[in-house]
């Protein structure tokens, strides 16, 4: 049981890598707590996925736990799959920098996608069905870890 665990979430972590890929190629990812919000805020709808990334620099950082919170509650009203990655310079790496070269700030990444033409995805859908096994065993915001490089 535990084998077939330990499977799903290795590939959960290729199929979050996959998405993030096919995402930003498509221009449907918003990077970043205070972009993301401002999203959720404007355009509810058009958000499919969300990611929140911590790391142990961060994990005492209140403020930033209040927004995690915040944006899991409009997450689960809003039936969004939300999931957590404990590597947040991966995820960096995976979204890219900004038009400065700076990292971008990867604690929140939601995947987009236009509501009236909504986009199909195979991780996407991989990585519904992941999120739904997991809150089947009362595991609301699953952690996922990416694939090594």
């Amino acid at each position: 049981m535990m084998y077939f665990s330990l499977l799903r979430v290795q590939s959960a972590g290729a199929a979050l890598e996959e998405l993030l890929i096919a995402a930003k190629k498509q221009d449907y990812l918003t990077v970043g707590v205070y972009e993301s919000a401002k999203v959720m805020n404007v355009d509810p709808d058009s958000v499919a996925f969300c990611i929140l990334a911590t790391d142990e620099e961060y994990e005492c950082d209140i403020a930033l736990q209040i927004h995690f919170t915040l944006i899991q509650a409009f997450c689960f009203d809003n039936d969004i799959n939300v999931v957590r990655v404990n590597d947040i310079d991966r995820l960096a790496d995976l979204v890219g920098a900004d038009e400065t070269g700076e990292p971008k700030d990867a604690h929140c990444i939601l995947v987009t996608s236009p509501s009236a033409n909504p986009w199909k995805d195979p991780a996407l859908d991989k990585l519904s069905v992941f999120c739904e096994e997991r809150r089947s065993v009362y595991d609301w915001v699953p952690t996922i870890t990416l694939p090594e490089r």
